[in-house]
């Protein structure tokens, strides 16, 4: 996308985000009420609506800096999360396993309807198959970062909240109080730890190691798997 100007490489993200962070949230939120609670449900949550979803910062702030900063080419952001109740969960360790891998499977999902549609660009326009195609692009990598993210295994995150359930109960009630802390620790191991590594001459890019190599790998997987 370099070779295109400012406004038509962000709006190729935009559309991908907007669809890609509420329909994770909504998944939560669906599956949730269809194992029990219905508190999502109640709270206009269960919906393609983004915006019912959108949190100032993680939707509008975090995702528009740093698409300004990269010029278009990068962005990241979250929504506000699906409240839910485990406890009105029907059979709680397997209810919330499926709860919480219903948002990055959603995304997962995505990622391979993308990649399908990359056979229609041939045959729209030429005047819109550029932005076209490097939406999809976009779509499969955001929703591929997405997947991955939300599932390393750290409270708050998806992951974490599966490996909560999956963990003996003593165990997984120790690990869980991880959870207000996990925000700091994800921003320092993901984001700040690899700037001050760059300050001091190392190599410490979490982010990319745990986040965006797995994403690349699936990226591959799939383009291979419906033969783009």
């Amino acid at each position: 996308m370099e070779e295109y100007g400012f406004l038509f490489r962000i709006s190729a993200w935009v559309l991908p985000i907007l669809i890609a962070i509420p329909l994770h949230e909504a998944s939560h939120g669906w599956v949730a009420w269809k194992l029990g609670d219905d508190t999502a449900y109640k709270m206009g949550r269960v919906t393609f609506n983004p915006l019912n979803h959108i949190d100032p910062f993680g939707t509008i702030i975090l995702p528009g800096t740093i698409l300004i900063i990269s010029g278009g080419t990068a962005a990241f952001g979250y929504a506000k999360p699906v409240p839910i109740n485990y406890w009105n969960l029907k059979h709680w360790r397997r209810d919330t396993i499926l709860v919480a891998a219903a948002g990055p499977t959603s995304n997962l999902i995505l990622a391979f309807l993308s990649a399908l549609l990359f056979y229609i660009v041939p045959f729209v326009p030429q005047s819109i198959g550029p932005w076209l195609g490097a939406t999809i692009y976009s779509s499969m990598v955001i929703n591929l970062i997405l997947f991955v993210f939300n599932m390393l295994p750290l409270p708050p995150l998806d992951g974490g909240r599966v490996a909560v359930a999956i963990l003996p109960r003593q165990l997984g009630q120790l690990f869980a109080r991880l959870e207000r802390a996990g925000i700091v620790i994800i921003l320092i191991a993901l984001f700040l730890l690899p700037w001050i590594g760059r300050q001091i001459g190392l190599d410490v890019d979490v982010f990319n190691l745990l986040v965006l190599q797995p994403a690349q790998y699936l990226m591959t997987f799939i383009t291979l798997a419906v033969g783009i």
